[in-house]
């Protein structure tokens, strides 16, 4: 057996080869991995209700899938992480009710970078009978493509608006390029939005009532960063497992941007100058490196008494925390 659950003692029996075991209960590879000794179960506590992703290392360090357990993840990144589940992972009611029958209408986009060189693209995705020149709240989202197909953000909004239970906005599913250049607290990620994406979507597809930001991880992280900076611009932001361990040119030893030694520069950024003029939606999951840095800004936004909602997923750093975190988030900004 890959896997056994007692409660909330999960037990993971290792397959030939197996030398040590990683998942979000290590962070991945950001915390040691967990030896395997004398061929021996692992046994951890988890909290109830958790989905755990995990696989197992061999000699070399090389990861590789349980090849007991046939539960994958969405996970767009790895093959081989397998997951465990520990009692029932709750699902969103959205979810469990009937797809939608009327559905938004998607518009692709596509031109030559000028901020940040390549080709760019984005999906401008508008609710069931948008009309053109009718205000609508407009949302740039981070990581566009996996918004689209994997969160399936759109869907969400599909679902809530024919349930009558929210109202519709524009989405407006903007693709990185080098994901760790343009939002690590890039203040030409601006630029690229003001000068190349805003001028392609607002007057001709949509027309703005007010303006969002909405990413996860990184995305998270500029979108609190320059919603935060910029009441002229944007008025709400949706950040799901936001980066905020990060610091301006902060680098690793390896050269690569700083996402667990940084420290929370953004958090007292914001103490000091506080972003009253934004509607706010945080979630994270308590498998992970980031739970800390999301509690304490939610926290800082408690202690202000700034319109947020905060909500925790028994989960980690993936995309299975956040299809879940969207339906709650959609409603607590467009309810």
């Amino acid at each position: 057996m890959a896997v056994s659950v007692s409660g909330q003692l999960v037990t993971f029996s290792p397959p030939p080869g197996a030398v040590a075991l990683v998942g979000d209960f290590t962070d991945w590879r950001k915390q040691a991995p967990l030896p395997v000794v004398a061929g021996q179960p692992i046994t951890l506590t988890l909290p109830r209700g958790a989905w755990v992703e995990y696989a197992w290392l061999d000699a070399a360090e090389g990861a590789f899938a349980d090849p007991d357990n046939a539960l994958k993840s969405l996970n767009p990144w790895w093959p081989y992480p397998r997951a465990a589940v520990v009692g029932d992972y709750a699902r969103h009611p959205l979810w469990l009710a009937p797809e939608a029958t009327q559905k938004g209408t998607a518009q692709r986009l596509t031109w030559e970078g000028t901020v940040f060189a390549g080709t760019r693209r984005a999906i401008v995705y508008t609710p069931h009978g948008y009309t053109a020149g009718t205000p609508i709240p407009v949302y740039y989202v981070q990581d566009g493509v996996a918004f689209y197909r994997t969160g399936k953000l759109g869907e969400v909004m599909d679902r809530a608006l024919e349930a009558g239970l929210a109202t519709g906005a524009a989405l407006v599913f903007v693709e990185p390029g080098d994901r760790n250049e343009e939002y690590y607290l890039n203040d030409r990620y601006l630029d690229f939005l003001t000068q190349e994406v805003f001028p392609r979507v607002e007057g001709e597809l949509v027309t703005v009532q007010e303006r969002g930001l909405w990413g996860a991880s990184l995305g998270g992280l500029i979108s609190m960063y320059l919603g935060g900076r910029h009441p002229e611009l944007f008025s709400r932001v949706v950040s799901h497992s936001g980066a905020f361990i990060a610091r301006s040119g902060a680098t690793d030893s390896a050269g690569v941007i700083d996402t667990t030694g940084a420290g929370e520069w953004l958090l007292e950024e914001l103490r000091q100058t506080p972003p009253t003029h934004l509607k706010i939606s945080l979630d994270t999951g308590v498998l992970e490196w980031l739970t800390g840095p999301n509690r304490r800004m939610a926290g800082l936004f408690a202690d202000l008494a700034l319109p947020h909602q905060y909500r925790e997923y028994p989960s980690g750093h993936n995309w299975v925390t956040w299809r879940e975190a969207l339906p709650e988030a959609f409603l607590h900004m467009q309810g």
